[in-house]
């Protein structure tokens, strides 16, 4: 995974050590039989070949043992993020946090099995409110820059019409013999 230019890593993990450990109980009593060597080298394979990382840019996934899946998500485009963990996870400090995107149908993306996933989600919560209010503020400066211009254009208008004989003032015009008129 490569980052653009400007873009720096926040956070970055693979999924929780302990979060292996219910495959671990089912599949080392299987592996007896056969069965559950597959489960766990299956498992292995997932939890080296996944990895999560919050950049000052946005949210990727990249997962897979033999082809690679990688997903983005902009601060822009992220409407909620929410963490869960389950009984196991709280105890062994594992859970998942979900993202959902604007105009996405549901989660958009799910770091799983991460740890702090409290920790997590305040990270993302707090890049959003960033961005934000880094727009409100962009809106503000927008605003200023509108009024400026909107006290230029009138500046402009007035000597216009001080140039074409208009009276600026009580907005009445001249005719060609002295007489105001009112064009109102």
């Amino acid at each position: 995974m490569s980052l653009e230019d400007g873009e720096s890593i926040q956070w970055a993990s693979t999924p929780h050590k302990y979060s292996i450990v219910p495959a671990f109980i089912i599949g080392i009593p299987l592996s007896l039989v056969l069965i559950g060597i597959p489960i766990l080298v299956g498992l292995y394979l997932q939890y080296t070949n996944t990895n999560y990382v919050v950049t000052n840019r946005g949210l990727y996934s990249k997962r897979g043992i033999l082809s690679r899946d990688v997903q983005q998500v902009g601060f822009d485009k992220v409407q909620n993020s929410s963490y869960s963990q389950s009984a196991l996870g709280s105890s062994f400090g594992y859970g998942s946090v979900e993202i959902s995107t604007a105009g996405g149908s549901g989660v958009e993306l799910k770091f799983r099995s991460i740890p702090e996933p409290a920790a997590v989600q305040e990270l993302i919560a707090r890049e959003v409110d960033d961005r934000e209010q880094g727009d409100g503020e962009a809106g503000a400066d927008a605003d200023d820059v509108l009024d400026e211009i909107l006290h230029e254009l009138r500046a402009i208008r007035r000597e216009l019409a001080d140039s074409d004989g208009d009276d600026p003032v009580d907005g009445t015009q001249l005719s060609g013999d002295g007489i105001a008129t009112d064009e109102r």
